[in-house]
């Protein structure tokens, strides 16, 4: 059986993107991420849906990684990077490229109407290793965030990469 942590690595993934923007518009705290995932071509066996149904997911982020980052660190899994960031008073746009086991491009599209809610997108197209073989795959995940409180009591901010 495939084991795979895919949903919860792009959740987090994607949780960093709904919340990148300035600095002054993003408040340090806990967030709330609520995350749908649809595969367009899935290459796991047919009825494994690691996407499943919506994610729902909260995130501890720093001032510091705000400042930094726009968010929490944009290189959390190592393998994959923004790039091609567009700010936008309101929103953002950026690629994200992944090598390694998983490799492929995402489109990621960000918007915001204030500073406690924010919305983005990211479809991704590429392919994955299994054993000997390579798997094509694609998927878009749409995600919603709200802020929560300034206080993320027992939520460990996700660390820096370095």
């Amino acid at each position: 059986m495939i084991k795979s942590h895919l949903p919860i690595v792009f959740t987090i993934y994607l949780a960093m993107t709904v919340l990148s923007a300035d600095a002054q518009t993003r408040k340090p705290g806990l967030w709330e991420i609520t995350t749908t995932m649809a595969w367009q071509q899935s290459p796991f066996p047919a009825g494994m849906n690691p996407g499943g149904g919506p994610h729902v997911t909260q995130i501890c982020v720093t001032q510091a990684q705000i400042d930094k980052y726009g968010s929490v660190p944009p290189d959390v899994h190592g393998d994959c990077k923004i790039s091609d960031v567009v700010k936008k008073a309101n929103g953002m746009t950026a690629q994200m490229v992944c090598t390694g086991h998983l490799s492929g491009k995402g489109d990621i599209s960000a918007s915001w109407t204030d500073a406690e809610h924010s919305t983005s997108k990211v479809h991704f197209v590429g392919s994955m290793q299994m054993g000997p073989r390579s798997q094509p795959y694609e998927w878009t995940a749409e995600s919603s965030a709200v802020f929560k409180n300034a206080d993320c009591g027992n939520v460990k901010p996700v660390p820096d990469a370095h």
